[in-house]
């Protein structure tokens, strides 16, 4: 009941928030923000899932996967990243960029990609997905670690700082393996979840999809945004927090682990 009422009094805060003015968006060295006069008819903002109804919190551990994690390849084991399902072993993997349902349209990583993270990255991410457990959710990553090839191709695809942060000599963020991109599901039992359901879950309603170009994406957006998706976004950040993984002001999916914005050497490592 404890996690019922975190869920409702965040939902009150949000309604609150109303009328609020518009936190201001800070943007990290090297990161661009989502521009708010980036017309949205350039690219069809994806569908947002409809509110789902409240269901009973639970404490109770993630089940133990049916198969072993295989062990990451040598050169992403030197370079200190490791396999999200190790950390997080009820996680929902749907890496964007994997498939063509990404902002570009075509695959970026190869079928077998895996969500890589930093190692430091570990005891943040299980405290978040300890606590969403309480309230019955889980978390979806659709974006771990990115290679430096990657981050160019989709500058390259689309050369706008506004849309995709512009590589740079260094590694940082996704590229140092130190950023994720997440979002909140539930178990989809007894729910209709229709076109929103992945792996036997319901993505939560966030008010966007995945890489929307628009002032709505922004973390702490109000106009266009329900009451509802801003309390599902408010859950989903104060559960990064509690980790210590903050989250990007430009996105509401995007979450940075400790020293996410320091530049590093580029990691030789492929993303399985």
């Amino acid at each position: 009941m404890a996690g019922i009422r975190w869920r409702v009094a965040v939902m009150l805060l949000a309604a609150l928030c109303a009328g609020c003015s518009r936190a201001p968006v800070a943007t990290s060295p090297g990161e661009t923000s989502p521009s708010p006069t980036t017309p949205a008819s350039t690219r069809p903002a994806a569908p947002s899932s409809p509110p789902l109804t409240s269901r009973p919190a639970t404490s109770r551990p993630p089940a133990p996967r049916s198969t072993p994690i295989p062990p990451v390849s040598a050169a992403a084991g030197a370079a200190g990243l490791v396999d999200v399902r190790t950390i997080v072993p009820d996680a929902i993997i749907d890496l964007r960029y994997a498939t063509g349902h990404n902002f570009v349209g075509v695959p970026l990583y190869p079928a077998n990609a895996r969500c890589l993270v930093h190692i430091s990255m570990t005891s943040g991410l299980r405290t978040a997905a300890a606590r969403l457990r309480r309230l019955g959710d889980v978390l979806v990553f659709w974006d771990c670690y990115r290679p430096h090839p990657v981050q160019v191709r989709m500058f390259q695809i689309v050369p706008n700082p506004n849309w995709v942060a512009r590589p740079r000599s260094y590694a940082r963020s996704h590229e140092a393996g130190r950023s994720v991109d997440v979002t909140l599901a539930r178990a989809a039992t007894g729910l209709s979840c229709a076109a929103q359901r992945v792996d036997g879950h319901c993505l939560l309603d966030m008010g966007t999809g995945f890489d929307d170009f628009t002032a709505r994406a922004h973390a702490y957006a109000i106009d266009g945004v329900s009451a509802a998706a801003r309390a599902n976004r408010a859950v989903l950040r104060m559960a990064m927090n509690a980790g210590g993984i903050r989250v990007y002001s430009g996105e509401w999916w995007h979450f940075d682990g400790p020293g996410a914005q320091v530049g590093r050497p580029f990691l030789d490592a492929p993303v399985y």
